[in-house]
């Protein structure tokens, strides 16, 4: 499968993010993509840097204008898109959801992001309310996409949940970065910890991981911080962890990179992790702590 992705620096003009990824989709069409991955919340800023009630108004319901276009854009290119958006639902219930576009332009399924985050500059529980589609992979004409968002990334459960589910590769829109007043030191560590524990994920369910994240600096419009330096350093790993592409920490890039899925099978019969598991014993995991 050839898998395509952007990397890219967003402004405050939206309309311009947007043509920006409608023709970065075109051209990985051209050189051979068949599956593109775009990063998370990808039509405009982050704005989950500060907590302002205006900014509900850059949310869209699915579908809508932004699955109405890209729609159009896979149809023509003939690809399968996974994009990121900020769902209006109803009034005053918000998602943070990812949304796979099939070849014909259909909405193949959409991922509703489970893990919400709320730290300083990364403020998702004012905006987003946590998913409650669960953990189920999307079938495509490309394969079965286990997709999910961001800080989703973090959670083994959730990877393994998506592997027990069929997934033929896992996929994270992502938008991280460093706060700027960090070390050098400290910002590495957390770059590199990033990176690892998705291909852990990688290791422990057999499955290649797509993650695609923003790159550059985004200012604080609250003042409060200095801003997010997103780190980019979008990558695919194989099923063995192994990384296969690994982008910039500070530039854009668009990248058409092919992996081999039948190479799963491989690995499984090498490591059969899913054989060995302890079914039986797992129930606690569902606890939130297990003393007191």
């Amino acid at each position: 499968m050839k898998i395509g992705f952007l990397q890219l620096h967003n402004t405050a003009d939206k309309k311009r993010n947007i043509l920006r990824l409608a023709e970065g989709v075109a051209d990985l069409a051209r050189r051979g993509a068949e599956l593109v991955v775009l990063q998370e919340l990808h039509n405009t800023l982050y704005f989950c840097q500060e907590e302002n009630t205006d900014n509900f108004d850059l949310a869209e319901p699915i579908p809508g204008p932004s699955t109405n276009m890209f729609g159009e854009i896979a149809r023509q290119c003939g690809v399968v898109i996974v994009m990121s958006l900020f769902e209006r639902r109803a009034a005053g219930l918000y998602h943070n959801t990812a949304v796979v576009i099939e070849r014909d332009g259909s909405i193949a399924g959409k991922y509703r992001k489970m893990h919400i985050p709320d730290d300083p500059a990364y403020y998702e529980k004012f905006y987003f309310t946590p998913g409650d589609l669960g953990f189920h992979t999307i079938n495509t004409s490309v394969g079965r996409l286990g997709v999910m968002v961001c800080w989703d990334q973090w959670y083994p459960e959730a990877a393994r949940l998506m592997a027990l589910d069929g997934a033929d590769l896992l996929i994270y829109p992502t938008a991280i970065g460093y706060e700027t007043s960090d070390t050098p030191e400290e910002q590495q560590r957390q770059r590199r910890a990033w990176q690892t524990v998705q291909r852990g994920h990688a290791v422990a369910n057999g499955l290649p991981v797509v993650a695609v994240n923003r790159v550059g600096h985004e200012p604080d419009p609250s003042g409060r911080t200095r801003g997010i330096q997103f780190w980019g350093t979008s990558f695919v790993a194989g099923p063995q962890g192994e990384i296969l592409y690994e982008a910039s920490d500070t530039e854009e890039e668009s990248i058409v990179i092919e992996i081999d899925i039948a190479h799963s099978e491989q690995v499984r019969r090498w490591w059969p992790f899913l054989r060995d598991r302890r079914i039986d014993d797992y129930g606690e995991i569902t606890k939130r702590f297990r003393r007191n």
